[in-house]
This record gives C-alpha cells, sequence and structure tokens, in this order.
C-alpha cells in the first residue's frame, strides 16, 4: 500500500477531514490586516513621542538638577510610549504568525516591526501629523493632559530659571511678558542668547531660560521660540 493510500486510511479511521484552503487563506489575511494595522498604529504613537520629545526640549536635561531630571520625568508621554510597546509587540505575535515569520528570530522581528514604526512615525511627524493626532486627544477626552499642558508645566517654574508667555510689548534691553497664569513680568534679555528664528514682537509666545532677579523680574540668558500650537498660550491669556 502506497504511503498515500496509508493516510487516507488512517485519516478515515480517525474521522479526519482536511481543512479547506479558505479557511489558511482568510488566516493569512487577517495576519497580514493586524500586521498592517499594528505596524500603522505603532507608528503614529512613535510620532507623538518623537512630538513630545520636540516640544519639550529635552536637551535641557544637562542643565537641569536632580529633582529637576525627575520633575522632567513626568513629563513623558508615557500613554503613547505604553501604546508604542504594546503595538510593537501586537506586531511580533502577528509577523511570528504569518507564513514565513517562523524564520525569524524574536530579536529580529522586534528590530523589523521597530524600523517600519520608526520609518512610519517620522514620516507622519515630518508632515505635521503627530501634533494634530495629540491635538484631537487633547480635544476629544477630557482626561488627557496634553503635550502642550505639559510643557506649560515645564516652562513655568520661574525661581528654577523656566518661564514662558506672551510678549505685550518690547523696549531697549526688556521686554513685558503674560505668563500662563496671567502674572505679568519685566524680562531683561539684553546678555540673552536669542535665535534668528525668534521673534520679538507683541503677541509672541516665547520661553526663556535665565533666572528670577526678583518679584517679577527676569534676567534672561536664552529666548526660544514656542513652537507647535502658539495660539494656545493667547486663548489661555484671554480666559
Amino acid at each position: 500500500m502506497k504511503n498515500s493510500e496509508t493516510l487516507i486510511s488512517k485519516m478515515k479511521d480517525q474521522n479526519l477531514k482536511p481543512i479547506p484552503k479558505w479557511r489558511f487563506t482568510l488566516k493569512g489575511m487577517a495576519v497580514g490586516f493586524i500586521l498592517l494595522i499594528s505596524v500603522i498604529l505603532g507608528g503614529l504613537a512613535f510620532s507623538v513621542v518623537l512630538f513630545s520629545v520636540q516640544q519639550l526640549g529635552f536637551d535641557l536635561i544637562t542643565h537641569m538638577s536632580h529633582s529637576n531630571i525627575e520633575f522632567l520625568l513626568g513629563l513623558l508621554p508615557f500613554l503613547w510610549i505604553v501604546l508604542l510597546i504594546i503595538f510593537l509587540i501586537l506586531g511580533m505575535i502577528s509577523f511570528k504568525n504569518s507564513r514565513k515569520g517562523y524564520k525569524f528570530s524574536p530579536t529580529k522581528l522586534l528590530i523589523i516591526n521597530t524600523a517600519f514604526s520608526i520609518l512610519l512615525g517620522t514620516l507622519f511627524f515630518i508632515g505635521g501629523g503627530a501634533q494634530w493626532l495629540e491635538n484631537v486627544f487633547a480635544v476629544k477626552i477630557e482626561i488627557y493632559e496634553s503635550i502642550n499642558e505639559k510643557k506649560i508645566s515645564m516652562w513655568s517654574v520661574p525661581e528654577d530659571g523656566y518661564l514662558s508667555g506672551t510678549i505685550e510689548s518690547v523696549n531697549e534691553g526688556t521686554l513685558n511678558l503674560v505668563d500662563f497664569n496671567n502674572k505679568e513680568w519685566t524680562i531683561d534679555y539684553q546678555k540673552a542668547h536669542i535665535p534668528p528664528v525668534v521673534l520679538l514682537e507683541e503677541g509672541e509666545v516665547i520661553k526663556l531660560r535665565g533666572k528670577m532677579s526678583s518679584a517679577g523680574h527676569f534676567l534672561a540668558d536664552e529666548v526660544r521660540p514656542w513652537g507647535g500650537n502658539k495660539g494656545f498660550g493667547k486663548k489661555r491669556k484671554e480666559k
């Protein structure tokens, strides 16, 4: 008896039936769809993390004390970091269950999935999609603390050398500024480093590094553009 006949005979004895081809096709499509969605969502999550890094100015960590570093870590977008990890894991599992997934080790799967998410997320960030997505969450979800709100918290500690707000008027060597708590400040910027992109004019939202010389007075070492959603600062002030 041929091997094929023996196999068929055993299948009949055990009442086994071959799995229809359409089931394998459907499973492959489902795995591919989940993999695609996980990579896209992972990319979106990474783009918001990237947007957060850009907005919060993590280069300041070298200037911070131990307590300020802990404060900075509290500003990290943990929601998006957690989502990124979840989608990376989901993508790995989906890839592993694909037709040729068995050929890749977990390390390679992680590298491949992460690379695609980073590439997609970077493109989405460059296109401005990260800020749009983050703004949607901020508007639609009440309990969600936006990156802009975290940024305001970070740049509203004048006693530690961080101040931000809207310019009211500009004079020779000084300017009047209203911070996000509607407090008025006189800023001495004579010795401050001011990049060309900063516009010192009425209505501009800026952030400052320096020190508080006295109540309502701030000596600026560096003036930076606010960046991101500038209109937020003006709306906050009008309230």
